[in-house]
């Protein structure tokens, strides 16, 4: 039986095919280029004792976060105001991470307008380390919906991060981030936008699929309408503040409630583990 939606989807598509095709041109002309933040891209971390602890842990927690211009921090000044530099306080302090671990080394690998071969490809370059990474962070899907990957490539291009991820860094939770709903990014105009947002969902659908046919590999889905609500506590919504001035990365502000959940899932996979 034929799918009407489909095709009346497909037929809309071909229809404004010519408005996507100018505002895509005008976003790419007019939108402003913001530098990735500078600041460190790795570093040792001492963790303080959990508190009642008196036995000694020297075990390392070593993570490392993988992807991206979100991953990268763009939109942030500097890279404390950024992902990593959010996550890095907050695992810090948290109770989990504390009682099991002495000390956090990490690493940042990520770079504006990485695709999922760019990332697969600086994987095979990177050397391999000295320590089995604990927890991976990708954050890819964006530039593969702009750049209009087609669904298979993607999803053998993510089996093969997994594989290289798993085999070469001895990743033992490797965690994909949701792509962003790209639909609500003030900086693509309808219709636009919810064409690039079907094809955002697309993909992320498949990443879910693919990551829920491995052991070890984990699809976190980022609540971004959680974050809006907890930051507007009850007022109305401004979503404008969760992005950057460029309308598209995330703020700094987003960027804090992002790194909150990440902890999370996290911290229920690492206690799970060492429990």
């Amino acid at each position: 039986m034929v799918d009407t939606n489909k095709l009346t989807a497909v037929a809309k598509d071909v229809l404004f095919a010519p408005v996507y095709f100018y505002q895509g041109r005008k976003i790419k002309r007019d939108t402003v280029r913001l530098p990735e933040p500078h600041g460190e891209r790795h570093g040792m971390v001492k963790l303080p004792k959990a508190d009642g602890s008196s036995s000694e842990i020297n075990t390392t927690l070593n993570l490392m976060v993988v992807g991206d211009s979100a991953a990268a921090g763009v939109g942030s000044q500097t890279q404390q105001e950024a992902l990593v530099g959010k996550l890095i306080p907050i695992l810090k302090q948290h109770q989990v991470i504390r009682a099991n671990f002495a000390q956090l080394n990490w690493s940042l690998q990520a770079t504006t307008g990485h695709t999922s071969f760019d990332i697969l490809r600086r994987l095979y370059v990177l050397p391999a380390p000295e320590q089995p990474i604990d927890v991976m962070l990708l954050s890819v899907g964006v530039n593969d919906t702009t750049s209009n990957v087609s669904v298979q490539k993607w999803q053998q291009q993510i089996e093969d991060i997994i594989n290289i991820a798993q085999r070469k860094f001895g990743v033992r939770e490797l965690i994909f981030l949701s792509l962003p709903p790209m639909a609500q990014m003030p900086a693509i105009p309808a219709p636009l936008n919810n064409f690039v947002g079907a094809k955002a969902s697309l993909l992320d659908e498949i990443l879910q699929q693919v990551c829920a046919a491995h052991n070890g590999v984990h699809y976190m889905a980022t609540d971004f309408a959680r974050m809006i609500e907890e930051h507007a506590n009850g007022d109305p919504i401004d979503i404008a503040v969760m992005f950057a001035s460029d309308g598209f990365h995330p703020s700094s502000l987003m960027y804090g409630y992002w790194a909150q959940q990440i902890v999370e899932t996290m911290t229920q996979l690492l206690d799970s583990s060492t429990a």
